[in-house]
C-alpha cells in the first residue's frame, strides 16, 4: 500500500515538473520571439531615420563680419538710412527743378473729338429775325489736332528755375553734411569698440595677475610665511577683477550692437574689429587757418549759401511777377462733320498779360522773402561761431589727449614696476601683501588712465576733423 502511494506520488510530481518545463520552454519561445521582433523594429526605425533629413535649425545661421575702421566708414555711408535719405532727398530736389524747368518750355497735347450739337439762334443773339430759323442742327462736328502754348517773356518763370537749381545745391551740401555726421559716429562707435576691447584685455591681464598673487599668498601661507588674511585678501582682490572683467565684456558687446544698427548690419552678422587702440601723430595745427579752411568746407556753410542765393531769386521772381509776361498760343486741327470730311483748321495767337490788383499778394511774397534772407543771415552768424567753437574745442582737447597719452604711458610702467617690488617685498616676508593689492588698484587705475588717454586722443582727432569739414577725406584714403 504505501509502494503504491509512494509511486503515485512520484508520478504526480514528474507530471507538475513536466508542465513547468514545458511552460518554461513556451516562455523562453515567448520572449525570444518578442526579442526578434524588437530588433527588426529597431532596425527599421533606425533606417527610417537615417533616411530624412536633419532638422533644421530654428535660429538662422550668423555670420563673422570681419572690419578695420576704414572699411566700416564706406560700409557706413554705403548702408545708412540716413545717408540714403539725403540721397533720395537730392533726387527729389533734381525733379524739382525739372519741374519749374518745364513751365519754360511749350506744351502740346493731342485731343480728339465727336461731337452732336444743336444751337438756339434767337436765345444766342438775344433777338428774332424774320427768315432766320430759331434753331440749327443737330448736326456732327468731328476733330482731332493738337493744342500748344509757350512763355515767350516771362522773367518770374526763370527766376523760380534758377531759385531751384540753388535748391540743388542745398540738398548736395545737406547731403554732404549727413555723410560727415555719419562719419563722425561711425569713428566715435568705433573707437568705443576698440576701447572696450582694450579694457577686456586689461581686465584680463588683472584676473592673470591677481589669480599669481592669490597663488602665491596660499602658498605662502601653507609654509606658514603669510597669514590667512593676507591669503583672504588676494582671494577679494581676485573676485574684484574677475566682476570687472564681466563689466568690460558686457561692455564690449553693447558698443558692438550700435556699431551695428549705424552700419545697418542685420542681427545675425557679427562684428569682429581688425583694429587695435593706438595713438596717431597729427600734426600742428594753425587755428586761424583751419577755421578759414572750416568755413569754406563745412558743408553746413555751403547749405545756407544755397539757400540764401534760393531766396533771392525767389525775391526776384516775385518782384518780376509784376512785369508783363508774353505768351504764344494756338491750335492745329482737322475738323468735319465726319471724318471723311475733315479739313484742316487753326489758331495762333500771341498775348500779354500784366497783373493790375492781387489785393496785396505780390508785396506780402516780397516781404516773406525778405524776412527769411533775414533769418538766412542770422543763420550764418550763428553757424559760424559754432563752427569757430568746435575747431577751437577740438583743438584744445586734442593737444590735451597728446599730453594725457605721454602721462599715462609713463603712470602704466611706474605702477607695472611698483607692482613687481611689492611682490619681491612680500616674498621676502618684508611686508604683507597690502602693498600688493594697493599697487595692483594702482596699476588697473593706470590702465584705464592710458585706455581713456588714447580714446579721447583719437576722438579729439575726428572731432576736429569733423570741424574743420575734413573727417570723410581723413578716414577714406
Amino acid at each position: 500500500m504505501s509502494r503504491k502511494i509512494g509511486l503515485q506520488g512520484n508520478r504526480a510530481f514528474c507530471s507538475v515538473i513536466f508542465r513547468a518545463v514545458v511552460a518554461a520552454e513556451k516562455r523562453c519561445l515567448l520572449d525570444a520571439l518578442a526579442l526578434f521582433l524588437a530588433m527588426i523594429l529597431l532596425t527599421l526605425s533606425q533606417s527610417t531615420l537615417a533616411q530624412q533629413p536633419p532638422p533644421q535649425s530654428s535660429s538662422p545661421a550668423s555670420s563673422m563680419v570681419q572690419l578695420n575702421l576704414q572699411q566700416a566708414v564706406q560700409m557706413a555711408l554705403k548702408q545708412n538710412p540716413t545717408v540714403q535719405i539725403a540721397v533720395l532727398n537730392l533726387a527729389e530736389s533734381h525733379e524739382q527743378s525739372n519741374i519749374a524747368l518745364s513751365q519754360l518750355l511749350p506744351q502740346a497735347d493731342f485731343n480728339v473729338s465727336d461731337r452732336a450739337l444743336r444751337e438756339n439762334i434767337q436765345a444766342s443773339i438775344g433777338l428774332s429775325i424774320p427768315g432766320v430759323p430759331t434753331a440749327v442742327g443737330p448736326f456732327q462736328v468731328f476733330q482731332f489736332g493738337s493744342d500748344f502754348s509757350a512763355p515767350i517773356f516771362d522773367l518770374s518763370l526763370w527766376r523760380e528755375w534758377q531759385s531751384s537749381r540753388k535748391n540743388i545745391s542745398s540738398a548736395d551740401a545737406q547731403r554732404l553734411s549727413v555723410r560727415e555726421q555719419i562719419v563722425l559716429l561711425v569713428v566715435s562707435q568705433y573707437l568705443d569698440c576698440l576701447r572696450s576691447a582694450a579694457e577686456i584685455s586689461a581686465a584680463q591681464a588683472q584676473v592673470d595677475l591677481a589669480q599669481v598673487l592669490f597663488d602665491q599668498a596660499s602658498d605662502m601661507e601653507k609654509h606658514g610665511a603669510a597669514t590667512s588674511v593676507d591669503a583672504l585678501r588676494a582671494n577679494v582682490e581676485l573676485q574684484n577683477e574677475k566682476q570687472q572683467l564681466i563689466i568690460a565684456q558686457t561692455n564690449q558687446k553693447i558698443a558692438l550692437f550700435g556699431l551695428a544698427k549705424l552700419l545697418n548690419i542685420g542681427p545675425t552678422e557679427q562684428i569682429s574689429l581688425s583694429d587695435q587702440l593706438s595713438f596717431f601723430q597729427t600734426p600742428s595745427l594753425d587755428i586761424n587757418q583751419s577755421l578759414a579752411d572750416a568755413y569754406q568746407s563745412r558743408p553746413e556753410m555751403k547749405q545756407l549759401f544755397a539757400e540764401q542765393q534760393a531766396l533771392k531769386y525767389q525775391k526776384s521772381a516775385d518782384k518780376e511777377s509784376r512785369l508783363p509776361a508774353l505768351t504764344f498760343s494756338g491750335n492745329y486741327e482737322q475738323q468735319g462733320i465726319s471724318s471723311s470730311t475733315v479739313i484742316p483748321t487753326y489758331v495762333y495767337e500771341a498775348g500779354i498779360s500784366l497783373p493790375l490788383f492781387t489785393g496785396g499778394r505780390i508785396h506780402a511774397d516780397i516781404a516773406r522773402d525778405q524776412l527769411e534772407l533775414e533769418k538766412i543771415n542770422q543763420n550764418l552768424q550763428d553757424e559760424k561761431n559754432e563752427i569757430a567753437l568746435e575747431v577751437q574745442t577740438a583743438a584744445a582737447q586734442l593737444e590735451s589727449a597728446q599730453n594725457q597719452v605721454q602721462v599715462a604711458n609713463l603712470g602704466d610702467e611706474l605702477a607695472k614696476q611698483e607692482v613687481q617690488q611689492s611682490r619681491d617685498r612680500f616674498q621676502a616676508g618684508v611686508a604683507d601683501n597690502i602693498e600688493v593689492v594697493t599697487a595692483q588698484n594702482a596699476l588697473a587705475r593706470a590702465d584705464e588712465n592710458r585706455i581713456a588717454a588714447l580714446y579721447q586722443y583719437n576722438q579729439s582727432r575726428a572731432e576736429l576733423a569733423r570741424a574743420v569739414g575734413r573727417i570723410e577725406s581723413l578716414y577714406i584714403k
